[in-house]
């Protein structure tokens, strides 16, 4: 019987279900990893972590930096670094598991959990990628009426195209979707170094900013703001595409080239995040120092952004510019959050659909919801709208960062790349901090209703 016992330890299986397809396999290890040469090797990595970014500095992002930087000045600075130190401690996790087991998120929760945790686990995973499709394709219905005057409700149809644009630099390679991406990001850069320069900001008080104060957690509604820029910025469905797209490199299996290929992804998500810090953190200060500063503290919707910029800035270009960023900020992140759907979808149930109807179905979870919202609502509830989904991305990180942990810090199926305890440690500390700041804030609306 103790022989038993032991054997049924040893063979015991790792995961439940044996892995079965691979993740977005219509562009698995399509990129080809040289061999030999530093810099080769590094721009051959070079790209997945923008796709990454996209998904921290989109509408919702907007929303939330417009809301803290016009009510609050540039307090929530600190909340800005704090969220994007966490996105680059997990992003790595996340790719860490992709190159240990070859699964991404969502096809390891499948594989490791039973039917009764996996299951609820995607119907959070899809509330995530519904809360986060909303904010996408309501920013991008904002950015087309700011520059073409197209009503929302037609500009939030138009987002479906995004499926066919996606099937279209798929079709040529994935590295075209990188590049179309890193291209729109250029442009955003561009844009608000432009209004940032106009903006004058007060450098020593952004420097006070990065400071941490008690207050965020005191005061309700800033809480509210930082959770929302939490969640705008550590973002579910980012956590699924990470594990997904940095199996398009075609790296080598043994541990060695394993190792390589990890060090090289978490370099290029590292800098890709630092950017999209930049970006954040520059509409805030943008926010603080237009608004505030002028007392205009109730400006949170993006059309109303738009509309003051030119006065208080003094510069009649620079609404244009503020509309061109969100259109390009929209239009990227709706690619990416298109592919994240994939992901989920593909790897909690493994349904085989052709592509172009798997992207349909999950851009139009979003553009349905979004075209109600809309009707319902109208345009002035869209600001709210956009920081509520960023919340509700907060309240649904742990149930994808968890189960992420658990499999990174598991010998028996990282084998040789199990996370370092110390990042583990750092990790869980993470999800510790977002599961207190949720219940803080859910025990903050009961107490004023």
């Amino acid at each position: 019987m103790k022989l038993s016992k032991t054997r049924n330890k040893i063979y015991q299986p790792t995961w439940l279900h044996l892995k079965r397809e691979a993740s977005l396999v219509e562009v698995f290890r399509t990129v080809i990893v040289p061999t030999t040469g530093y810099w080769k090797k590094f721009f051959a990595f070079f790209g997945p972590g923008y796709l990454v970014a996209v998904g921290y500095m989109d509408p919702g992002n907007w929303a939330t930096s417009l809301s803290g930087g016009s009510q609050f000045g540039y307090t929530l600075l600190f909340v800005a670094v704090l969220s994007n130190i966490m996105a680059i401690f997990l992003q790595s996790l996340c790719a860490r598991l992709a190159i240990s087991t070859g699964r991404d998120l969502a096809q390891a929760c499948r594989d490791a959990f039973p039917k009764f945790i996996s299951f609820p686990l995607w119907i959070f995973a899809e509330l995530a990628i519904c809360a986060t499709d909303l904010a996408e394709v309501i920013g991008t219905a904002i950015g087309l009426n700011l520059l073409f005057n197209i009503p929302l409700e037609f500009g939030v149809i138009i987002t479906a195209l995004d499926v066919f644009l996606i099937l279209w630099l798929q079709n040529k390679g994935f590295r075209w979707i990188e590049a179309f991406v890193i291209s729109l990001l250029v442009v955003i850069t561009a844009c608000f170094a432009i209004q940032i320069f106009y903006a004058k900001p007060e450098w020593a008080e952004v420097m006070q900013g990065f400071i941490p104060t008690t207050d965020i957690v005191k005061n309700p509604n800033k809480l509210f703001i930082a959770l929302g820029i939490i969640g705008a910025t550590v973002m579910p469905h980012n956590l699924y595409l990470h594990s997904g797209i940095v199996q398009t490199r075609a790296f080598g299996k043994t541990l060695p080239k394993k190792k390589e290929a990890l060090k090289f992804i978490t370099i290029d998500s590292t800098i890709a995040l630092m950017f999209a810090f930049i970006i954040n953190a520059s509409i805030l200060i943008l926010a603080a120092a237009t608004f505030h500063k002028t007392g205009q503290t109730t400006v949170t919707e993006l059309e109303k952004t738009h509309e003051l910029l030119g006065p208080l800035l003094g510069v009649a270009i620079a609404p244009t510019l503020f509309g061109i960023a969100l259109l390009c900020c929209g239009l990227n992140s709706t690619v990416t959050a298109t592919m994240s759907g994939q992901i989920v979808m593909e790897g909690f149930l493994h349904i085989k659909l052709p592509a172009w109807l798997r992207r349909l179905i999950t851009r139009m979870i979003a553009i349905i919801p979004a075209v109600f919202v809309i009707l319902i609502y109208g345009s002035d509830k869209t600001a709210f709208l956009l920081i509520l989904s960023q919340v509700i991305l907060s309240f649904q990180l742990p149930f994808a960062i968890i189960p992420l942990i658990m499999f990174t810090s598991s010998r028996q199926k990282m084998k040789n790349l199990v996370a370092p305890i110390w990042l583990t440690i750092v990790a869980s500390t993470i999800a510790i901090i977002i599961i207190f700041l949720n219940i803080k804030l859910i025990s903050e609306v009961i107490h004023l209703n």
